[in-house]
């Protein structure tokens, strides 16, 4: 399934990954309130209006239905699309049943003026990623067919590793990825969430971009540690003209309370 925006100059898409919520509004992960963080920059998105918001897995962190209909909740006053792509934490099937009601879809494949973006599955039995030959086959055929004059991945497990301790849960099929992207010269790069921490890097011509959480961000350190960096996320900027460009946003929650 294809989702179709109408055609403009540009457009802004608000990437938001690792929100790990839990069943209440008030419970905590990382000794922070992920849903508070996720409220205030909900509250931010009404105002600046953008054209779609990606969630890029994790999106709760118990895996209960009560978190799923808190996410439903706090995301229901976006008057933009919400496309879903899973995470290790995530439920498919609740996944699945949530992007059926507005402003939640299903589509996995986004049409702009000049780009498309190809939104990965790349959740598997375990913490780690995988690529496997259907979702291989299913980039591949996607590009194939694709009309588009440029094109950019999304993911929710990092594509190369980190040198750090979440390289451990990083995506296991790199190889049959970068075999894909390798050959589709349009593909200009990737996204992802899962590392919990913003960072851009190139290689093969391709950009890489970690989206930073909206609940905490982890330290690129041996062993895991997390830090209180306040609500994140990464807004994604296309233009007709071809180019992209990305910007980490940041907010300050001592200003205002949240309940």
């Amino acid at each position: 399934m294809q989702y179709r925006f109408n055609p403009k100059p540009a457009y802004r898409i608000a990437q938001l990954s690792d929100c790990h919520l839990l069943a209440a509004f008030n419970d905590t992960y990382q000794q922070i309130q992920p849903a508070m963080h996720l409220a205030a920059i909900i509250d931010t998105l009404i105002a600046e209006q953008p054209d779609a918001v990606l969630l890029t897995g994790d999106v709760t962190q118990d895996h209960s239905a009560e978190s799923y209909q808190l996410l439903a909740r706090l995301l229901a006053p976006l008057s933009c699309p919400v496309f879903c792509l899973p995470g290790n934490h995530d439920d498919i099937t609740q996944l699945e049943v949530l992007c059926q009601q507005a402003p939640f879809r299903p589509e996995c494949s986004l049409q702009l003026a000049h780009w498309q973006l190809l939104l990965l599955d790349t959740k598997g039995p375990t913490p780690a990623g995988v690529f496997p030959p259907a979702q291989q086959q299913w980039l591949a055929e996607q590009c194939k067919q694709s009309t588009a004059q440029a094109l950019w991945l999304f993911c929710h497990h990092h594509p190369r590793p980190l040198n750090c301790f979440i390289d451990k849960h990083g995506q296991l099929d790199q190889a049959g990825l970068w075999q894909t992207i390798a050959v589709e010269p349009r593909i200009r790069g990737i996204a992802h969430g899962h590392a919990h921490y913003a960072y851009h890097r190139r290689e093969h011509n391709i950009d890489i971009v970690g989206c930073p959480a909206s609940s905490v961000q982890f330290l690129p350190t041996p062993d895991w540690q997390t830090v209180n960096g306040g609500p994140q996320w990464c807004d994604w900027f296309f233009s007709a003209s071809g180019k992209v460009s990305w910007q980490f946003r940041q907010l300050d929650l001592t200003a205002k309370k949240y309940e």
